[in-house]
């Protein structure tokens, strides 16, 4: 009886380990994302001290960025559905492999619709405080531009938190260097009013008319 309930505990725990090394550790969120960035990378060889766009899908989805902002070396490395923890997580792969010249950043948006645990404005900026500090941890004196929350209509339930979290951003961005904020807000409402032709069908993410109010505002602060 002894033996065969020994027997059957030792099979037991065989039978755990064998699972336990056989079964692989989950991969970080993006990952996929990342590792087609890097297949991209191998065979096109990314622009030397980039203008570097980074962030989530509305960086991403900034299809002609490169383009107009060709000039600067612009490179795009948006991430879609990205949290600011995303970024910080992927900082090496997402920006510092790139040694850039000057950052655009617009990510934040996300945290305060997820499904698992929305954030609120105080979040999101103790998690920007985090990204900020990991980014001039190895990139000092870079310039950053650092675009506001934009008010998306089919997130209107938001929108004050949006706007609590863009005034932190640029009491903070007012007394730092190197750093500038760009506030998008007001310039995408007609007199307070949300403007949907601004946006596609899912009310979300823009259309080359909400592009080019970005393409305007952050001009005026790029560096050749």
């Amino acid at each position: 009886m002894k033996k065969s309930f020994i027997a059957t505990a030792i099979l037991s725990l065989c039978i755990t380990a064998t699972f336990a090394q056989s079964t692989p550790s989950p991969k970080p969120a993006y990952w996929d994302d990342v590792q087609v960035i890097k297949k991209y990378d191998g065979m096109f060889a990314a622009p030397k001290n980039p203008l570097l766009f980074v962030g989530s899908s509305s960086i991403r989805k900034w299809d002609d960025a490169q383009w107009a902002f060709a000039p600067y070396n612009a490179l795009n490395r948006g991430i879609g559905g990205a949290e600011t923890n995303d970024i910080i997580y992927w900082l090496n792969d997402l920006v510092f492999k790139y040694k850039p010249k000057q950052l655009v950043i617009y990510v934040g948006e996300n945290d305060m619709v997820d499904g698992k645990a929305p954030a609120t404005a105080d979040t999101v900026y103790s998690r920007t405080m985090k990204l900020y500090a990991g980014i001039r941890a190895q990139l000092p004196t870079v310039p950053i531009i650092y675009i506001g929350m934009k008010p998306s209509p089919s997130r209107v339930k938001i929108m004050p938190e949006e706007l609590k979290f863009n005034q932190m951003m640029k009491d903070f961005i007012a007394k730092e260097k190197n750093i500038v904020f760009v506030d998008v807000y007001p310039l995408m409402l007609d007199n307070g009013k949300l403007r949907p032709e601004l946006y596609l069908g899912d009310n979300l993410h823009m259309k080359q008319l909400g592009y080019d109010i970005w393409e305007k505002a952050i001009r005026p602060y790029l560096i050749k």
